[in-house]
């Protein structure tokens, strides 16, 4: 039989891959632009990253909901480190020289076009370094202040309203994160106007703001799961030294 130590030594585990393949994941695609309008007839338009951000910010809470503050800080930390190394790599990558035969039967696309998949690979790749600085500085500091403010919450909370916590914390976390990250990416480092800034951040935002909303009861089948999983009496002993900080 799995022991209680073991059981949260594999929730942390499970919880923290969750976190940081997502927001990996959303780092990499978050170079794309598209067309709210083109996909869904609603105005707007939105980076490929935020996409998937809303499970980020769901495995956010929930770390925090039973591993605290430094349990958040600890995965963030991890991440970014873990981001740092992976555009690195793909920053060496770019530097190779490319094979004359793979520019060769890449030299045109689908409609006979001419084409450079070295420069279109050097392109989106590099285009996401500057994402990469602007994300790790909006990661952090929205990472920083979502586990502040959900643990004041749940000061004034205790273990009830897990909701408020939950979507307060992140829609104060997110206001932040969301400009930050398109003006370091997009305008101190790409070509971007202040304007095109804040007319993407705003989208970015408001669908934040509606997926934590809508993905409420996500996350409390995530708590009935793991409150099952560990035993009542286990849960509330974790989410008790959660509410004080102490480490995993």
């Amino acid at each position: 039989m799995k022991t209680f130590a073991h059981k949260k030594q594999q929730l942390y585990l499970i919880l923290s891959g969750i976190f940081v393949v997502n927001a990996l994941l959303a780092e990499i695609i978050g170079v794309k632009i598209f067309s709210v309008d083109a996909l869904l007839g609603l105005p707007g338009n939105l980076t490929a990253g935020v996409l998937i951000w809303p499970v980020v910010f769901i495995t956010t809470d929930i770390i925090n909901e039973y591993f605290g503050r430094e349990g958040v800080l600890r995965v963030s930390f991890l991440t970014v480190g873990l981001i740092l190394y992976s555009f690195l790599v793909i920053l060496a990558t770019t530097k190779l020289p490319p094979a004359a035969f793979w520019l060769d039967v890449n030299k045109t696309d689908h409609d006979g076009r001419p084409f450079n998949i070295d420069f279109a690979y050097q392109s989106i790749f590099r285009q996401g370094l500057g994402i990469i600085i602007g994300s790790v500085v909006a990661f952090m500091v929205g990472q920083v202040l979502d586990a502040t403010v959900f643990q004041a919450l749940r000061r004034v909370t205790g273990s009830r309203l897990i909701w408020l916590r939950a979507t307060g914390s992140t829609l104060i976390s997110q206001l932040v994160d969301s400009f930050v990250v398109l003006f370091v990416a997009f305008y101190l480092f790409g070509n971007w106007t202040f304007q095109q800034v804040l007319s993407v951040a705003n989208t970015n935002y408001w669908y934040k703001f509606a997926a934590a909303i809508l993905l409420t009861p996500v996350l409390y089948l995530a708590h009935f799961l793991i409150d099952r999983y560990l035993g009542q009496e286990e849960t509330t002993e974790l989410q008790q030294e959660a509410a004080a900080d102490v480490s995993v």
